[in-house]
């Protein structure tokens, strides 16, 4: 007990309107469930909890991460509650705010705890029909803050990783884990290719049919990380980790789980950096930026760039920086700044045919090739000719090249490649053209499940009001309107922007 409040639980008490008698009530009935029938909680000891900062003791916090998960509709871990031992406590500071609103940066022993414990979370959630997007995003800027000093260290597992006597020694800090046991080479490579297997799936068909099975495969890695192996293997199989998490946060983006999306690209990035890999990591919080500025964010978009370029350190290869000035550039046209959209592009340029591939890229960088780069000059273009109209030329013609150049498996990207073009169209005032790569967008879109395609179609929809004269731009509307799901409130309000 420290005597000061623990304002994460007293917030998220709040934001779940139990008395604090109801919930001593509920904490003793869950527990039961869970197998500790003999704990008995009253209204005075969660007082001590809320006011006093007083944490209890296991299973407890487990039990209230339970309750606050299911009754918010959203993952809420062990952390979040503000109930970790010898951990970073949320402080209030004296405007109000509190410090690391996102529980980063963690020490390195709380990185597979957390893992384990947010994805099982996550499993519960989905098992149960809940939905995941009832919390809010944290900015751009608080997230640079807390994570800058932390990721611009070179740690090596020998040095951060915790140690013990027995070097298979299992931290019993996991949540709802399974037997882990000490794996070797083989089983790391057959991890290693399921990444792969779904990371083409995710390409072509969208997130939301795969995201729970990759959310399953990160819980057991989760568990076998709670072992120390020897040090190759162990920065291997945080690779793996790093590498599912940005995945099971890209599915989750994909299907308008924005604040999981954001845990879990910040989970990777701690993955990355517990492997050694400051580029991944880097890469890891290029995701983050990309759904800010899908969100309507691009300033905050900014602020997570500055730091994943600075972060990712000097190993990051040309292509990879290309990458990474791609997701500037967009931001920056989301702005307006079409000057700095330019020059941030024209570098991303120069960079891309510097790579002179002698050094084999990562396995995570193999998605980006010259499709993707006209495909990102595509829609940054696009997005700054809402600014600047006469940027759409210069969008249909990079819309096109990626178009002409995707290949088979990229459907996702191509649905996006024909939208942007057929948006930049309408704005260029060419509606026979726009009418005619829409319809292409539509046919492709198919069994598609990414929730992206649609916001991106409800800009293209917003688009043809000006046009609604036209019997084949009322006929393409008409068509839209059927291939939408029905519109939803974005989480945290606002309206659909275009991503």
């Amino acid at each position: 007990m420290n005597g000061q409040p623990n304002t994460r639980l007293s917030d998220l008490f709040g934001l779940a309107g139990w008395s604090k008698g109801e919930l001593a009530r509920l904490v003793n009935r869950q527990a039961a469930a869970m197998g500790h029938p003999q704990l008995a909680t009253d209204t005075s000891r969660v007082r001590r909890w809320i006011d006093m900062g007083e944490i209890p003791r296991d299973p407890v916090p487990r039990v209230l991460a339970v309750l606050f998960t299911e009754r918010l509709g959203r993952v809420v871990t062990i952390e979040d509650l503000g109930l970790v031992r010898h951990g970073r406590v949320g402080k209030q500071r004296a405007d109000g705010s509190v410090e690391h609103p996102d529980g980063v940066p963690w020490a390195p022993e709380r990185t597979a705890a957390v893992l384990t414990e947010f994805t099982g979370m996550d499993l519960m959630l989905n098992r149960r029909g809940l939905v995941g997007a009832g919390a809010a995003l944290a900015a751009g800027s608080a997230l640079t803050s807390a994570m800058h000093d932390w990721l611009h260290t070179d740690p090596t597992l020998k040095a951060d990783a915790p140690r013990t006597d027995d070097p298979l020694h299992a931290d019993p800090a996991g949540f709802d884990r399974y037997e882990a046991a000490p794996i070797g080479s083989q089983e790391i490579e057959e991890l290693e290719r399921s990444v792969e297997v779904f990371r083409a799936w995710d390409a072509s068909r969208g997130g939301g049919l795969q995201r729970k099975a990759v959310v399953g495969q990160l819980n057991e890695v989760g568990g076998m990380l709670s072992y120390r192996h020897p040090d190759h293997l162990q920065r291997r199989l945080w690779g793996v980790a790093a590498n599912l998490a940005v995945l099971a946060g890209w599915m989750s983006h994909d299907v308008g789980l924005e604040p999981t999306a954001q845990k879990y690209f910040v989970i990777a990035a701690h993955a990355a950096r517990e492997g050694g890999d400051r580029p991944r990591a880097g890469e890891a919080l290029s995701r983050a930026a990309r759904q800010m500025v899908h969100l309507g964010k691009p300033d905050d978009a900014l602020d997570l760039m500055k730091l994943a370029k600075s972060g990712s350190g000097e190993q990051t290869l040309p292509r990879t920086q290309a990458m990474l000035h791609t997701i500037e550039a967009w931001a920056q046209a989301s702005m307006g700044k079409g000057q700095a959209m330019r020059r941030t592009l024209g570098r991303a340029e120069d960079l891309f045919v510097s790579d002179k591939g002698d050094v084999p890229p990562p396995s995570w960088m193999q998605m980006f090739d010259e499709a993707d780069l006209h495909g990102m000059q595509a829609l940054a273009y696009r997005t700054l000719a809402e600014h600047e109209p006469s940027a759409a030329q210069l969008a249909q013609r990079h819309a096109k090249e990626a178009i002409a150049l995707r290949l088979k498996g990229r459907d996702r990207s191509t649905i996006f490649d024909y939208i942007s073009l057929a948006s930049a169209c309408f704005i260029a005032d060419d509606p026979e053209q726009a009418d005619r790569y829409a319809r292409l967008a539509l046919v492709s879109m198919g069994s598609n499940s990414s929730h992206r395609t649609w916001d991106r179609l409800r800009e293209m929809y917003r688009l043809t009001a000006q046009y609604s004269g036209y019997p084949k731009i009322e006929d393409l509307r008409e068509e839209i309107k059927h291939a939408l799901p029905k519109a939803a409130a974005r989480p945290g309000g606002g309206k659909w922007v275009q991503a």
